[in-house]
């Protein structure tokens, strides 16, 4: 498995079907009793893949939707609500990208890390996914 193979296995469009948009409405949804109070919209991103580690990296970015106002104290604590949200579903989501490598690799485990302020409207939650190579 390399690098190129991963990056058109996850295309733009693989993505956004392994992590609909609709996702983030119904996760304010559950929240808040309504799509509209959410301050950012959550999107999945490929970053890399870790030949030593045997490990993908994935991000959970959150941009700031218009007219809100996206701040660390916001997004510090939602790796721990990411991991057990029903919504959000990560081992849900794990699975499914494990089905995307079609027996190439196994994953075995995931983590997600802390919030990363990446720019004033996007902070990003890594999704570290560890593989054992088939």
């Amino acid at each position: 498995m390399n690098s190129e193979t991963l990056i058109m296995i996850f295309s733009e469009d693989t993505l956004e079907t392994l992590f609909p948009a609709q996702r983030t409405n119904d996760f304010f949804e559950a929240l808040f009793g309504d799509a509209d109070e959410g301050a950012y919209d959550i999107k999945l991103s490929f970053q890399e893949y870790d030949e030593g580690a045997s490990m993908l990296r994935f991000y959970l970015d959150l941009y700031e939707r218009p007219g809100c106002c996206l701040v660390c104290s916001l997004t510090h604590g939602l790796p721990g609500v990411f991991s057990r949200h029903p919504v959000i579903d990560i081992k849900g989501l794990v699975a499914d990208i494990e089905r995307q490598l079609d027996g190439r690799a196994r994953c075995v485990d995931w983590k997600l890390g802390t919030t990363q302020q990446r720019g004033k409207s996007l902070h990003s939650i890594p999704l570290n996914i560890f593989l054992d190579p088939a």
